[in-house]
């Protein structure tokens, strides 16, 4: 996710100079973000040699980690906010993940493309997959291996007992609270683990 707009939105639901841990951090640049204009502290992860090189370009402290091998590094309760910002749809275990999400931070962020957008609806109903500017790839170069709903998240938070403390999707770097699943190429959740 490169809109700036987008990145806007998803920082306010960190709380000032909160320390963070950003889970496929990319080139840093939102980690940089919340470094600069809230006052944050933290680590980003990131597999990608070129990523974790832009990483250390910025001054953002990186880890390079395959997040399919877990965050067995880190202890319960490390960080205040650990973020999936367009993550949870490249990984082979995404449940694990989201669970070790909110045992490694007192609140969880994720952002991921939903397949439930009415384009892409619509483009399903001809016989198709969806290219659009959240699902950008055709389906047999993409690097998502799965595809997910705003209902879908709901129902998997549910069943790991995460406790949704917001949610709302995002369509053009815009805020979408109101049928967010049909109306929104984005879903974005924050959530806690449920005492």
């Amino acid at each position: 996710m490169s809109d700036p707009r987008a990145h806007q939105l998803i920082a306010r639901l960190v709380p000032q100079g909160s320390r963070v841990l950003d889970l496929g951090c990319g080139d840093g640049a939102f980690l940089d973000l919340l470094q600069r204009e809230r006052g944050c502290t933290g680590y980003g992860v990131e597999i990608a040699d070129g990523n974790v090189l832009n990483c250390v370009r910025r001054g953002v402290d990186v880890i390079q980690l395959n997040l399919d091998e877990g965050l067995a590094l880190f202890d319960d309760a490390s960080f205040d906010v650990v973020l999936q910002i367009d993550t949870l749809q490249h990984l082979r275990n995404a449940e694990v993940m989201l669970r070790e999400t909110a045992r490694v931070g007192r609140i969880g962020i994720v952002a991921f493309p939903n397949f439930a957008h009415w384009p892409n609806r619509i483009s399903v109903a001809r016989g198709r997959m969806p290219v659009t500017r959240s699902l950008p790839y055709q389906w047999y170069d993409t690097p998502n291996i799965r595809v997910g709903t705003f209902k879908d998240f709901q129902d998997l938070a549910h069943k790991n007992r995460l406790h949704v403390l917001d949610a709302f999707g995002l369509q053009e770097g815009r805020e979408v609270r109101w049928l967010p699943n049909a109306r929104a190429s984005t879903a974005v959740f924050k959530f806690e683990r449920m005492r």
